[in-house]
């Protein structure tokens, strides 16, 4: 089974990686799945997402879960059900979780030239000390993205802007921690925000209010 990392940022909080190596068949054949979870895989048209997708179920049981113990609110955020706080994700050929006490967020996405053409529906504030010129200007937008998709996991409110409601404070990319703030309504909430680059991707995982 290839848990690609594990990292343990306080005694509160764990995220697993895993790298996606196996076939569909092989990652279904130990798993067993709620009915609802069987039809969804089932209906996904793309075996990368549902290679995905499955790939969350085994790091789920490497932290001791079933899918059963896995549900969703109506805002799509997962929870589980001994009420630890859970965020999943997936891109390409790996994907991890997060299951903190506390509120928290993560995000992978793969470093690619094609991020700059979206650059401009989330990079509000960060235009400020963002060099489009800079040789790791492809990878520090990545971190930005990431960031920001971290924040909006664990914040999940529909209407929050990824432009003006998430901003990222500036950051070196060797630093792998900078601190961002979610603006909404009037309210600001600080995070310290965590990541990191690995093969070509970019990971980000957001840890509670401070």
């Amino acid at each position: 089974m290839p848990l690609y990392k594990t990292i343990t940022p306080n005694s509160q909080t764990v995220v697993k990686l895993w790298k996606i190596t196996e076939s569909f068949d092989d990652l279904m054949a130990p798993l067993t799945l709620k009915p609802e979870t069987l039809k969804r895989v089932l209906g996904m048209k793309s075996e990368l997402h549902q290679r995905g997708f499955l790939s969350v179920r085994h790091l789920l049981a490497e932290f001791g879960y079933e899918d059963a113990d896995l549900f969703y609110d109506k805002n799509g955020k997962p929870h589980l059900k001994d009420g630890k706080q859970i965020s999943i994700t997936h891109s390409f050929q790996f994907s991890a979780v997060i299951i903190s006490n506390g509120i928290v967020g993560v995000d992978i996405e793969k470093q690619r030239d094609k991020i700059t053409v979206i650059a401009h529906k989330f990079v509000g504030y960060e235009a400020d000390y963002l060099d489009k010129n800079a040789a790791d200007y492809i990878k520090k937008l990545t971190a930005v993205w990431c960031v920001k998709e971290s924040l909006y996991k664990l914040f999940a409110t529909p209407g929050a802007s990824f432009k003006n409601c998430f901003l990222v404070i500036p950051f070196e990319l060797k630093d792998e921690e900078t601190v961002a703030w979610i603006d909404y309504e009037d309210v600001k909430y600080r995070y310290l925000v965590h990541f990191f680059e690995f093969e070509g991707f970019t990971c980000a995982f957001a840890l509670g209010e401070e």
